[in-house]
């Protein structure tokens, strides 16, 4: 990938990875975004059932996040209908499926989009196969990401079914070419680990010599980390993948704007980093003002390239 700019990965899925692209774009264009495919929410969930194409929303936000087209197109991509049979659809997600009717493919739907859009960087699918993910609370088996957080209890573990799903190709090329992967923010059971999961991608992840960078979400979500400090996030990823996978764990150390609706901030402990002593914490100032579960996309992506990549 030729460009400007250090060639950068970045893994998750949801509003905290267009965050992270929003801020990451302005330090270099050689971005490569791998994407979660376990939504099954909204009109992401309605066009994956009726066309078995692979969720577009999450890949849709990232577009628009990367778009160096007009605001007026980028704004056209996000338009969501409010009446008739289109209601709830996004303009962007039923561009995407038409595009992948027309090029007989998703992953030159995509290019083709970002071509649209002039999309500084390219977003990939983490697999090629349709997965749902499934999780395990109170001793049940709930499946379908939408599904998980309505259950309001505790996640014991979750897993992708059907067993086996490949990482795909492209995705694991980048992971070993690039300099520095960053996954997250993000949720954390239905973004982040779907990715983790897929077969084939935290062999990459280790086999790359690139810096790997998890960067911790400001708030708990309900339905999902209630309660959680930093050491959870970190013990449920070794629980589920294995340790030794970050060199870096990015925290917020702005802990004077307090989430709304019910969240709790995530809190970095001293101790955390005796409980850790494989990765280095990394405390910056990344939080939103406006929406302070939200991270800033400036503030963070000036903190990694800053306090990781150029240290």
């Amino acid at each position: 990938m030729k460009g400007r700019g250090p060639r950068i990965v970045a893994i998750g899925g949801g509003t905290g990875l267009s965050s992270l692209l929003r801020g990451l774009k302005t330090y270099t264009s050689n971005l490569s975004v791998i994407v979660t495919v376990a939504d099954d929410g909204g009109s992401s969930g309605r066009l994956r059932d009726e066309y078995r194409i692979l969720p577009p929303g999450d890949f849709r936000q990232c577009l628009i996040a990367l778009a160096d087209a007009e605001p007026l197109m980028k704004q056209l991509f996000d338009h969501r209908f409010k009446e008739g049979s289109l209601d709830g659809h996004s303009f962007g997600n039923l561009f995407i499926m038409a595009m992948a009717d027309v090029t007989g493919n998703f992953e030159h739907a995509l290019r083709e989009s970002g071509k649209v859009l002039a999309v500084k960087g390219t977003i990939v699918p983490s697999t090629l196969q349709d997965v749902t993910l499934v999780a395990s609370i109170n001793g049940h088996s709930v499946e379908g990401e939408s599904n998980i957080p309505k259950q309001n209890a505790p996640i014991s573990q979750v897993f992708l079914k059907p067993d086996g799903a490949q990482v795909n190709p492209e995705a694991a090329q980048a992971i070993l070419n690039a300099e520095l992967v960053v996954i997250g923010p993000g949720s954390l059971y239905t973004s982040i680990l779907p990715n983790l999961l897929v077969e084939g991608m935290v062999e990459a992840i280790k086999a790359s010599p690139a810096l790997k960078v998890l960067v911790c979400n400001l708030a708990s979500q309900k339905g999902e980390t209630e309660g959680y400090n930093v050491e959870d996030y970190l013990r449920v990823i070794r629980d589920h993948v294995g340790s030794n996978l970050f060199d870096f764990v990015l925290v917020n150390s702005n802990h004077s704007h307090t989430p709304t609706g019910g969240q709790s901030q995530v809190i970095f402990k001293s101790d955390d980093a005796i409980k850790n002593p494989e990765v280095r914490f990394i405390p910056a100032d990344v939080v939103n003002v406006r929406i302070p579960s939200h991270h800033d996309p400036d503030k963070l992506a000036r903190a990694i390239m800053r306090k990781i990549w150029q240290a």
